[in-house]
């Protein structure tokens, strides 16, 4: 599937993202595979010299120095994005439906009342990622303990989201297509 990238509103052209599919049969070592080669052309493309992702010790990727970036699989499609210079950013794809019971816990009735189709437009899974593109964000800061992706606030801001826990802000804006969301965070 081609994915075209518009990039959201104050980004700007500095964020690169590139997505990879997923070699059969399609399992976690095939995703991991095809995320650090979209990791490595995303890289490429916004000027990096280094294009390999090693792992943290808790499996994070670990982005070159100065190249902010984040990596998200689906079973069949991989994707990187990196911003050069930014403090954090995170991504998240997903294929998957999510269910109106899993709404009811990963939303507030707040984000279910104001965000959700027909007042906010979104789907419930372009919800869900945003919440996790925003987790991966907030969390590679290491100064807002553990806490889960379902504890960020969401609120609309211009043409994008807002998401924060602990007062901690990260913007975040959200793509839809007919068998994806897909949802980047970036702080700069």
């Amino acid at each position: 599937m081609a994915v075209a990238w518009e990039p959201p509103a104050g980004v700007g052209p500095e964020a690169s993202v590139a997505f990879h599919p997923v070699a059969r049969p399609y399992g976690p070592a095939q995703q991991s595979a095809a995320g650090r080669r979209a990791a490595a052309e995303a890289l490429a493309a916004a000027g990096s010299a280094d294009r390999i992702v090693p792992r943290e010790a808790d499996g994070r990727p670990r982005f070159p120095r100065g190249f902010a970036g984040s990596i998200s699989h689906t079973e069949r499609r991989a994707v990187a994005v990196v911003v050069p210079g930014a403090e954090a950013v995170g991504v998240d794809i997903e294929s998957a439906a999510v269910s109106p019971r899993m709404a009811a816990f990963v939303l507030s009735e707040h984000e279910r009342r104001t965000l959700l189709a027909p007042a906010g437009g979104y789907t419930a899974r372009d919800l869900f990622t945003a919440k996790e593109a925003a987790f991966k964000a907030l969390s590679s800061m290491g100064k807002l303990g553990d806490f889960t992706f379902w504890r960020i606030g969401l609120r609309r801001s211009g043409d994008g989201l807002v998401a924060s826990y602990r007062d901690e802000p990260v913007a975040v804006w959200v793509g839809s297509w007919a068998d994806l969301s897909f949802a980047v965070a970036i702080r700069r």
